[in-house]
Formats: C-alpha cells, structure tokens, sequence
C-alpha cells in the first residue's frame, strides 16, 4: 500500500540529522551523528546491545531523543544505568527494536508489531499524529546500513514484572495466586517462559461448586491443582489475534483448548475473556471469567478407543487405502491428546504428541501410517501397565493385519 504523507516528518528528520549522514552508516553511527540521541547511545551500550544495533541483522528502531529521555525521572534513569540492572535496561531498550527493514508505509496498516523484548506494541501510524504506545512520531525512514530509525518523542517503558507479579499487583487474583503457590508452580510461571496464561478472576473461582477450592488446596490434592492450573497455561506468547487464528492451544497440561471468536466474544472453551494481551516481561495474560477444568477419559475408555481404531484402519490399509488409515488413526490420536486420560502421566500424555508429530515429519502415508500404528501399539502397551481408573476388567486387544 503506498503510504500517506505525515506532516512535517521530513522536515524533522532533516532537522535531526547532519548532512553528512548516508545509508551506509550503521544504526548507532547514524544516531550518533545526528547529535541528538546521546543518551540513547549511552544506554545502549549500557545495557550491551551497540553490538547489536551496529551488526548486520536488519532492525527497525523507534529511537527517543535526548529530550525524551530528559522527561524520565532522572533517578530511575540513574538507577537503569547501573551494571546490576543491566537486563532491565536491555528490555527496555529491546522494546524499543522491531525485527526487520519496517518502513513507515510498511507500517501504516499496522495495529501493533513484535519487539525484540518479546512484548507486542501498539501501532497507530493513521491516527493526525501517528503513534507508537504512549509515543509520539516525529520522524520516520531515516536510512541506516543495518535497518531504518523512526524518532519518537517519549520512552516507551514495557512490562517488567513477571506473570506471578503481575497477577499479585492486579488485586484481582488473589485465589488465582494462592492455587500457584500451593502448586508449587511459582517458579515455573516466574521464569523466563515465555508463557501464556487464561487467568480465572477471584469471582471465576467463587462460581466453583462449594467446597472446590477448599479441597483442591489440601496437600493431597496437589497434582489434581497442577493439573488444572497447567490446563490454564500454554507455552509462548500468543495474543489474542493469533490465538484466533490458530482455533486452539496445547496446554502445559499436554491437553489442548478451543479458542474462537464470535459476536460474543473472545471465548477458551466455554470461559468467555474478559480481558486480552495483558504483557507481563515473562509472557502475556488473558483474563477469563470461569475455571477450565480438564475432563479425562478412562484407561478403559482410552484403550477402547485405540483397538477400535486399529479394527478399522487396518483392514482399510491391508486394502491399500493407506491416506484413509492415516485419518482414521490420526483422529483417535488427536482426540485422546484432546480429552486426556485419567491419572496418566507427562510421558504418557507425549507418547501421544510424540506419535503426532513423528507422522507429521513423516513422507508418504505409508511411512505415516506406519508411525501411528507404532504409535498406538506402544500407548495401547502402557496403558496396559498402568492401574485402571474407571475400570479393572482385563482388555483384549486384538491388533489387526498390519
């Protein structure tokens, strides 16, 4: 799409730089000769990334001036530029960084664009006066070596508190918080990640039957809370616009979700989402207004469902009808990774997603076949093992022609 003049960006960019600037110098030589982005220099190399902004990678830089830096509380930019705060400095500046050559007509039917600290920003280039988060636009496409700098007139300050923070600081969490810690699941939500979480309110967790709380915080109830709280968490950042896209999530849990978007809203299963792309520095939350909670299928249940498939896919393979065997195996596959099964454990539960994806990779439906098939036998032979949850009546499984 061509792009739309803004006012006055050329004039300021000019106004910025010296007339001796060309495109083949790097970003920081860029910033540097323009004379106003000291402080941005400083920080940058402060914070270890003038390698970086000076290295080959294209990048897009919305690059604060010095006078945009002078509205930022001079303690807390001293405290930054201390070596011990280095990593809160870099995400701070990586906030400010955008993978890739983005011009400002590459930019101008953005909504929002992915920073290299991982955090999603808000993009408005449409708007009188074009902006980025709390930023104001005042110079676009200045051309470097290395990618393009857009000038802005604030610092744009991301998220620094990690999901478990994030949720204790919202006030609205509190039993949220309190089935993490009984858990034991504090350091794993609070660690690099980065996670998504469909985070319950308090008053999600009060619509619970009652008594549930209670009870799934007592000590011997622990794994059924992590298994739940896991079925909340999905690996990665995803907001919500991919998350639609996508049409579901695997969980921590191993067990998928259905995300879908209707007149209604943002829906995760049945929980509507209250709340979307709340950014944390380890991940993103989206606020939901009821408790998932995973349903599993019986070892019996599951064991049937593997023999029926069996029954039916291979007589249909022995018949040379290998792509239909495939579909046949391939759905029961994909509904035991769905629904889950009661009181199996992390390495059962990747049998299955390991079958899936060994398919996946897979190049011909023979090949494919054959994976399944392996697949199903080996998860048929350990749900053998394992001690029955709905049922201890022998199976008989009758294997089929391969």
């Amino acid at each position: 799409m061509r792009f739309k003049s803004i006012p006055a960006f050329v004039a300021v960019a000019v106004a910025l730089l010296s007339t001796t600037v060309t495109a083949q110098q790097n970003i920081v030589e860029t910033a540097a000769s323009a004379g106003n982005f000291n402080t941005l220099i400083t920080a940058a190399k402060a914070a270890g990334l003038a390698g970086a902004l000076s290295g080959h990678d294209q990048l897009t830089v919305f690059a604060p001036t010095d006078e945009a830096f002078a509205k930022v509380d001079p303690g807390l930019l001293e405290t930054l530029l201390r070596p011990e705060n280095k990593e809160a400095l870099a995400a701070i500046l990586k906030f400010h960084v955008v993978p890739g050559r983005v011009s400002a007509a590459d930019a101008y039917d953005l909504r929002s664009a992915g920073s290299l600290a991982g955090q999603r920003l808000q993009l408005d280039f449409q708007a009188d006066a074009p902006m980025i988060e709390n930023a104001r636009i005042i110079a676009t496409d200045i051309q470097c070596s290395n990618g393009v700098i857009h000038v802005i007139d604030e610092v744009m300050i991301p998220a620094l508190d990690t999901i478990p923070a994030t949720a204790v600081n919202a006030g609205t969490f509190e039993t949220l918080v309190a089935a993490v810690g009984a858990a034991g699941l504090v350091d794993v939500l609070g660690s690099e990640g980065p996670f998504t979480v469909f985070a319950p309110t308090d008053e999600a967790f009060a619509a619970l039957p009652a008594g549930t709380v209670e009870t799934l915080l007592q000590p011997e109830n622990r794994q059924q809370l992590v298994d739940i709280l896991k079925y909340h968490v999905v690996a990665g950042r995803v907001y919500d616009n991919d998350a639609v896209k996508a049409g579901q999530a695997e969980t921590l849990l191993g067990r998928r979700v259905s995300i879908n978007f209707s007149g209604e809203g943002l829906t995760v299963n049945e929980s509507r989402v209250v709340a979307k792309n709340i950014n944390a520095s380890n991940g993103v939350i989206h606020v939901i207004d009821s408790v998932l909670i995973p349903t599993s299928m019986g070892h019996r249940e599951a064991m049937d469902m593997l023999n029926a498939a069996v029954n039916r896919g291979a007589p249909i393979y022995n018949a040379g009808h290998h792509g239909q065997c495939c579909d046949i195996y391939t759905q029961t596959m994909t509904t035991l990774m769905d629904s889950g099964i009661s009181g199996a454990d992390d390495h059962t539960m990747r049998m299955i997603s390991d079958t899936l994806a060994s398919a996946r990779r897979s190049h011909n439906d023979t090949d494919r076949a054959w994976a399944l098939r392996n697949g199903i036998d080996s998860l048929y032979s350990r749900l053998s093992s394992m001690p029955m949850q709905m049922s201890t009546a022998p199976g008989t499984y009758t294997g089929g022609q391969r």
